[in-house]
């Protein structure tokens, strides 16, 4: 299938939806809400993942947030990957980091391939890109319209998908997939750049990670077009509150919704647990999925924890 049109006027945007929310309801967030406490800093006890998969499973590592390290036949894949204290265009202000990353960077296997989802900071992180790209051997999968960015901070090679787009990576086939989201990284740049989620397709079968997205019908065009995937990779925090952030964050129902309509044999919870972005606390999620969701088909783990899938 074709994706409906998503750029128009120099912008891209959400087909059928409505737009993210203006400054003024951002004001008015803040200004009528009051978010929930979250602990300050909550140590982890790291994992160490092997260097390689040499088999037809698939090892899936939450880093955190919606750092996921997949392991799958010799290859190794990163999702999102942010190793920083904030997630913000600042050292000293922005949301902070709440629980420790469940893996060392210096643990970290050789990565092949880093996939990009958007450019919002808690998902496109410089110092973290900076790193790996110095550590040589990785190749970058970003959306349309993020390869000056990444080239003009020495990040690279970057490899840009739109919608519908395909790439031979090592180990995979990579095809960019609609979200419902929006980008921006400063004041006069909302929705210059494109915003994805991936299908990543294997030997082991079809992973689908949504990365950042509010609830929507690419989930169905998604599993039209591939299938129903073996694993999801699925966002389930900063939904709070509702009339601000349905729109680009599912809450979990909408989780478990998107995992149903996917038709996905297990899905993992993502985008959670470490940043406090929205009013909900880092935990209220997990513990909300956990409340209306069979655990064995929808896995919340810690970070630094994995899974294994034969």
């Amino acid at each position: 299938m074709t994706y409906p049109l998503h750029f128009r006027d120099g912008r891209f945007f959400n087909p059928g939806a409505p737009g993210p929310r203006g400054l003024a309801d951002v004001l008015k967030w803040k200004l009528t809400s009051r978010a929930e406490s979250s602990p300050t800093l909550i140590p982890v006890s790291p994992s160490i993942p092997p260097a390689a998969v040499d088999s037809p499973a698939l090892l899936g590592t939450l880093v955190n947030h919606a750092t996921v390290l997949l392991q799958q036949s010799g290859s190794n894949i990163l999702t999102d990957p942010i190793w920083s204290d904030r997630c913000s265009p600042l050292s000293f202000a922005g949301p902070r980091r709440h629980r420790m990353p469940g893996v060392n960077f210096e643990h970290l296997p050789p990565i092949h391939t880093v996939l990009l989802s958007h450019d919002h900071y808690d998902h496109l992180d410089v110092p973290t890109l900076r790193r790996l790209a110095d550590r040589g051997a990785s190749q970058f999968v970003a959306p349309l319209g993020l390869r000056p960015f990444l080239e003009s901070h020495d990040i690279g090679p970057v490899h840009e998908l739109d919608w519908g787009d395909s790439i031979a990576v090592r180990g995979a086939t990579i095809h960019a997939c609609p979200a419902f989201h929006f980008s921006g990284r400063g004041l006069f740049d909302r929705n210059r750049t494109l915003w994805c989620s991936y299908i990543v397709e294997s030997g082991f079968g079809r992973l689908y990670f949504a990365a950042d997205t509010g609830f929507g019908p690419h989930f169905a065009w998604i599993r039209e077009r591939f299938g129903p995937p073996r694993v999801a990779l699925l966002p389930i925090g900063a939904y709070e509150p509702r009339w601000f952030m349905s729109a680009v964050h599912m809450n979990p129902e909408d989780a478990l919704e998107a995992h149903r309509i996917l038709g996905a044999g297990t899905s993992i919870a993502i985008h959670h647990g470490t940043f406090q972005l929205a009013d909900d606390s880092i935990d209220t999620a997990r513990r909300r999925l956990l409340a209306c969701g069979p655990p064995e088909l929808f896995l919340v783990l810690d970070n630094g924890q994995f899974a294994r899938f034969d």
